[in-house]
């Protein structure tokens, strides 16, 4: 019988846990290989001056710290959900929406950031304001990469989410060392190739996910749905702070050639989370799909293992491997200062990509009671980080020092939940 229904978008792959490593895999593989081809940009550092690599960094940390990770999740979850329900035309119609708001709210904020660019110039020590102008581009690219990114994790479309980071790197590296090599030497033109990588991953993102956002829009219940996009947006938000911020810490308290060092040394041990990522990435949307039809899922386990061994491996060979890397790729005269952060940087990593694992299986079985006390850790972090830089000027190790323990503290808070969280379904009361 002929229907005027057009088919349901399909889920990429609902297989068994049996696909759950090959998916791993691939993404495993896209993100390493992405963040190879983003670390090349690093080594462009030896063709501009020290100053102009440390503004590299902080302005890239600024575009690190959009809520970029949040607005992924969120689609993730929203897909999963309508692919699981049948409300695909329900999702267009919220696709669409927030495209236009994030393109307004970037408008609103471009229009400020130029009006108080002299002020940013002077605060952030940067040497003119060309790095803030394509700044500006990267952040709007910033936004809508995850969101179209995030539809593609929600449908489990893994092999074209793989592919979307691999261009991201890729672009980063061809268009950052065109720019620096033959027009601009400059901060401005390594964020000009950023420009280049994030734009790529975006329009992948977009190609791959338009049978879904041009599909005739639906209304939706907008108050059902921020009931359940704002704690994803809040939860994610205070972990991807307390994973993006310290960098803008360090530059309010440190010169310019000091945080050359630093931004080194985050790149290499942020790529501990490169590693082990895609083990959430993969989790969360199964079991969003499975808690939408009350299906049962014991991917918890399977990922925390993994996510330990790959985090203790990772950072034991980063200790072992790190020294030979910076001085490949970095000046001798920033090698020790490097190598000295490295083993503190890579400590802080590992409870933070544990505490990730369950940020993802709580958030995605909708148990957002640990939202609060994530605000609260992330709000504590921020004072007490200040602070003690205050009373312990020019140690840099400080800083790592502080996100360890806050980072032991957020992977505490969310196992507590998790097992209050389960105790409570067992409960015969419950």
């Amino acid at each position: 019988m002929a229907s005027d229904t057009k088919p349901a978008p399909l889920t990429i792959d609902q297989k068994p846990h049996s696909s759950f490593f090959r998916q791993s895999g691939w993404l495993m593989i896209a993100t390493i290989g992405a963040g190879v081809f983003s670390f090349g940009m690093h080594f462009l550092n030896k063709k501009i001056p020290d100053a102009a690599y440390g503004e590299f960094v902080t302005l890239l940390m600024v575009t690190a710290c959009i809520p970029a990770a949040p607005l992924q999740m969120v689609f993730a979850q929203q897909s999963a959900q309508a692919l699981a329900t049948g409300r695909e035309r329900q999702l267009s119609g919220m696709i669409r929406l927030v495209w236009v708001c994030t393109f307004l709210l970037w408008l609103a904020a471009a229009i400020a950031v130029l009006v108080f660019q002299g002020t940013i110039v002077k605060r952030w020590q940067l040497a003119g304001p060309s790095g803030v102008w394509i700044t500006l581009p990267v952040i709007l690219m910033s936004l809508w990469m995850p969101l179209f990114s995030g539809v593609l994790q929600g449908r489990q479309d893994f092999f074209w989410l793989g592919w979307s980071t691999i261009f991201g790197g890729v672009g980063r590296i061809i268009g950052g060392a065109v720019i620096v090599f033959f027009f601009f030497p400059t901060a401005a033109g390594l964020m000009a190739g950023a420009l280049i990588g994030i734009g790529s991953a975006a329009v992948v993102g977009l190609w791959r996910t338009r049978d879904l956002w041009t599909l005739p829009p639906e209304r939706f219940d907008v108050k059902s749905t921020l009931g359940q996009v704002l704690p994803l947006m809040l939860g994610f938000g205070a972990y991807q702070f307390m994973f993006t911020s310290d960098t803008m810490f360090a530059k309010a308290f440190f010169s310019a050639d000091s945080m050359k060092a630093y931004g080194a040394a985050g790149t290499l041990c942020r790529a501990l989370l490169w590693l082990v990522t895609p083990l959430a990435t993969v989790m969360f949307p199964k079991i969003v799909h499975s808690h939408a039809k009350s299906e049962k899922s014991n991917l918890l386990g399977l990922v925390m293992a993994g996510t330990a061994l790959l985090g203790i491996c990772g950072a034991a060979g980063l200790w072992l491997v790190g020294p030979w890397v910076v001085r490949f790729v970095y000046k001798s005269g920033d090698v020790n200062a490097t190598i000295a952060l490295i083993p503190w940087y890579a400590g802080a990593m590992i409870p933070l990509a544990l505490a990730n694992v369950l940020v993802n299986d709580l958030l995605a079985r909708a148990r957002y009671a640990v939202v609060p006390a994530m605000i609260l850790l992330a709000l504590v972090y921020s004072f007490t980080l200040p602070m003690l830089l205050h009373h312990f000027p020019g140690r840099m190790e400080v800083i790592l020092q502080t996100l360890s323990v806050f980072n032991l503290i957020l992977l505490a808070i969310c196992a507590l939940f998790m097992l209050q969280s389960k105790s409570k379904i067992q409960s015969p009361t419950g």
